[in-house]
């Protein structure tokens, strides 16, 4: 989170034992759910590791800011581009799961090759402490091939399209607001995108909450009719 490490830390003690709550209902009613409904608990350890990186830049310990800012970065770079495809893959009929299946393919590679490289180059990765905020700096190996636009565009595509292709009308919500946080965030705190939209997903990712308790029946009451007429088997990931 962007504020202070009391506030990181805040946000994961909220978010952990939510994300907790919401697997095991999720996991209890409708399994497919289950990826989706870990999103929250996702978030709050990166909430976590952000904490930790507000702890080390305080004791100005270079060696403990640069791991946390990699544990940081890993959820940033290639837990959010592969998890978010993967929780709509499994609430999709299987005709449709080929093009759910290209996203998970591209975010593993797009965040392979982006954070593996910061493992081989030292200082590739740059945490600087702005007044209230963290910015993640350094290069990118992206950026020997195209401009920083086209990669974040990518980026972007990867996360939300999942979400705002899904046949479940509350993940379409939930798509428009990631990338809701992602407007706000690059016209308002691009100084430090990283971190403030991690923190509005976080954010966010408090409806999915929300949308597994909303209904007795659980998560399975949520699902709609599969866009292709075919028929899934509840409480399955498969």
């Amino acid at each position: 989170m962007c504020f202070s490490a009391e506030a990181s830390f805040t946000a994961a003690a909220i978010l952990l034992p939510a994300g907790i709550l919401t697997v095991r209902q999720a996991y209890r009613t409708d399994r497919r759910y289950v990826p989706i409904a870990a999103l929250p608990l996702l978030f709050g350890l990166q909430q976590l590791s952000e904490g930790g990186v507000w702890i080390a830049g305080a004791h100005n310990a270079s060696f403990w800011i640069e791991k946390s800012s990699l544990v940081y970065m890993f959820f940033s770079w290639l837990a959010w581009p592969v998890w978010v495809p993967i929780s709509a893959y499994f609430l999709e009929p299987e005709r449709r799961r080929p093009l759910f299946l290209s996203f998970i393919v591209a975010g593993a590679m797009l965040g392979s090759i982006q954070y593996i490289p910061y493992f081989a180059h030292d200082g590739w990765v740059t945490t600087r402490f702005l007044p209230y905020a963290i910015s993640y700096e350094g290069i990118e190996l992206l950026d020997y091939i195209t401009t920083r636009e086209v990669t974040y565009t990518i980026y972007v595509a990867v996360v939300t399209g999942p979400l705002l292709l899904s046949s479940v009308r509350h993940v379409n919500v939930f798509g428009i607001l990631v990338l809701l946080v992602l407007v706000i965030t690059y016209f308002f705190f691009s100084y430090a995108y990283i971190s403030v939209f991690c923190f509005g997903g976080a954010l966010a990712s408090l409806y999915l909450v929300w949308m597994i308790f909303r209904s007795a029946q659980g998560p399975t009451a949520l699902a709609p009719c599969p866009r292709d007429g075919s028929s899934q088997k509840d409480g399955k990931l498969a």
